[in-house]
């Protein structure tokens, strides 16, 4: 091969993902070997049932990837690679590819493919099998990552350390913690090493207590033996080493070198934006003012769970439990205010809450479901208080009003339970284009507060009503269809077009939305008592109703886009942005950007099913 034309290809694999992270020997080796194919437009690349013997790697032009059956699998283009599958199971192609556009081909040997595999974790990782593999063992890995509580200690790490030299005295040394607000100081010998470490309890201890003079040595009242943590240590370690040596301040260290000190209370002040701790202190506010101090500790929780690697599943969950606490306590300091009610009802929430998957951008769902001896003119006025309490209450929070009105304020959604049984058995029965955008967010419902049993007896009409009309599904069916996935022809993103958010993704709308629809839908086909995406999931694979392979192919989807949603909301929160749930491709890794494509193109498959099987009149 010409000297030009190898560093051309060494160029090329140095920017691709799977060949990015290894060493230069390695990336020279596989260019050295590489053979270079073209092929036209409409030319049969590899044929289905032939034993591969080389890894392709496209370095221009577009292929089309297809299924046994002749569906149309995929489209790749510049970057995209195939053929791994039949190199790892050794075994005949079962994906036939055909050149869309003519196509210039690197060909890497098998052996060294195989060699790499075995070899390196990130080409491993990055080409595994199928797309769709690779999501399964992304999400997996962020589970297993959870469970051994990632946290760093640098995550606690305030600011520098402060320091003094070993020739200062007492004194000084008050006089620096006094200004730098710190409860402990390192001292630093001549070589800038740390040689003690002088705390509070020092100070009062082995200075003020025996009355020494303020001129002391700071050498004779410091702690010569200082235990430290690596800034890469977790916090439960850093917790053990200060129980086990009864210490309450520990420098950390990044190349030996001090880079702040944590303390006790830096743990316990972590810790406590656990939300269980938050959901504790929402219990314990006493009026709406202490209920949005609580705001703030909400988004630090938020940011915590992400930052241990929590699965969306997890994080979701507890924003929803939290939103909850919100609403119960907004009740009980209402009804304090307003007397006991007047005749039982139960406060109702719908939307994402209630499907637990709830996130720290997200505005009001709500409503009242009113005992049928309900009297307008005997007690509509406390109801529309109460409503009006909670709902501006959960704004202050942080929980945008509704701009579609959905909320127990709009007199339309606070009515008998009688009244709301005929709402949705005529949504269900005759359904229109207002009600099927209803069903979105009234058929997630569950109750909050209140006589619970009114929620029960409206899910069981869903249930019931829902699982029997093939028209209803075949309507909300098409309506799931409505917000699609954000690919185009080559997989290629397509950005939002106008607005402020322009040449962005809004990952809720193209991407959480569809899939909440499209599970919901089979959710209801079964009669599915879950509320949860994943736990329909789970309902429907047990029912069959996919083809295989198509459900659990969905809930990696979902896991891997809303967790990339999480994060870029954490990510914003840490940087004081007020978050959205808009992305811009750009700021996404590589590696993020192959993931989120191969989960749209399942959301778009799924969809594709989904108009296919309910069909009005058809049984399902």
């Amino acid at each position: 091969m010409q000297s030009a034309e190898k560093i051309e290809i060494i160029n090329f694999l140095r920017e691709l993902p799977p060949f990015e992270q290894l060493p230069d020997t390695a990336i020279e080796k596989a260019a050295s070997a590489i053979d270079v194919a073209y092929f036209k437009a409409g030319t049969q690349i590899v044929n289905l049932g032939v034993q591969l013997d080389t890894w392709h790697i496209i370095r221009s032009g577009s292929v089309e990837v297809f299924r046994r059956s002749g569906a149309l699998y995929n489209r790749l283009s510049e970057g995209g690679f195939f053929g791994e599958l039949s190199l790892l199971q050794h075994r005949p192609s079962r994906f036939p590819v055909v050149a869309l556009e003519d196509c210039l081909i690197y060909l890497l040997p098998e052996s060294i493919f195989s060699e790499y595999f075995d070899q390196f974790d990130t080409f491993s990782d990055l080409v595994e099998v199928e797309d769709k593999s690779r999501l399964r063992q992304l999400n997996s890995r962020r589970e297993d990552a959870n469970q051994l509580m990632t946290a760093q200690v640098d995550v606690l790490l305030g600011g520098d350390p402060i320091t003094l030299p070993d020739t200062a005295t007492a004194h000084q040394a008050s006089i620096k913690m006094s200004e730098a607000s710190s409860s402990s100081l390192l001292v630093l010998n001549q070589n800038q090493q740390t040689c003690g470490i002088v705390t509070n309890t020092d100070l009062r201890n082995r200075l003020l207590t025996p009355g020494l003079p303020f001129s002391t040595p700071v050498t004779e009242i410091m702690s010569t033996q200082v235990f430290s943590v690596e800034h890469t240590q977790q916090v439960f370690e850093a917790m053990l080493l200060m129980l086990r040596h009864n210490v309450h301040h520990l420098p950390v260290l990044k190349h030996d070198a001090a880079i702040g000190i944590i303390t006790l209370p830096d743990i316990i002040r972590y810790e406590t934006q656990n939300s269980l701790f938050v959901v504790g202190r929402i219990f314990k506010a006493q009026n709406i003012d202490e209920l949005m101090a609580i705001k703030s500790e909400v988004r630090a929780s938020f940011v915590r769970m992400v930052r241990e690697d929590a699965n969306s599943r997890m994080i979701g969950g507890a924003m929803a439990v939290i939103g909850r606490s919100f609403k119960q306590r907004l009740l009980e300091l209402a009804e304090e205010t307003l007397g006991p009610p007047p005749i039982d009802y139960c406060f109702i929430a719908m939307g994402s809450m209630a499907r637990e998957e709830q996130l720290i951008v997200t505005d009001q769902d709500n409503a009242l479901v009113l005992d049928d001896s309900y009297d307008e003119a005997l007690h509509g006025d406390y109801f529309a208080q109460l409503a009006k309490i909670v709902c501006d209450g959960l704004a202050a929070c942080g929980y945008s009003y509704c701009t579609g009105g959905i909320m127990a304020t709009n007199p339309k959604w606070r009515q008998p339970l009688r009244k709301w049984k005929q709402y949705f058995t005529l949504w269900i029965d005759k359904p229109n284009p207002e009600s099927l955008l209803h069903s979105a967010i009234f058929f997630d419902l569950q109750p909050v507060y209140g006589k619970t049993g009114f929620a029960k007896q409206l899910n069981q009409l869903i249930r019931h009503k829902a699982k029997n009309s093939t028209r209803f599904l075949a309507c909300i069916a098409r309506n799931a269809l409505l917000r699609t996935p954000p690919l185009g022809f080559f997989r290629e993103f397509v950005m939002e077009k106008s607005g402020e958010q322009s040449n962005s993704i809004n990952i809720k709308r193209r991407g959480t939305a569809p899939l909440a629809d499209i599970i919901r839908v089979h959710a209801l086909a079964i009669g599915s008592k879950s509320h949860n995406s994943f736990e329909r999931l789970d309902d429907i694979i047990k029912h069959k109703i996919l083809p295989n392979g198509r459900g659990e192919d969905l809930r990696d989807a979902l896991e891997l886009i809303s967790i990339i949603r999480i994060k870029y909301q954490a990510s914003d929160l840490e940087k004081a942005i007020e978050p959205d749930n808009n992305i811009e491709p750009e700021s996404l890794s590589d590696f993020e950007r192959k993931n989120l494509k191969d989960a749209f193109q399942i959301v778009s498959d799924a969809q594709k099913f989904l108009r296919f099987k309910y069909q009005p009149g058809r049984a399902n």
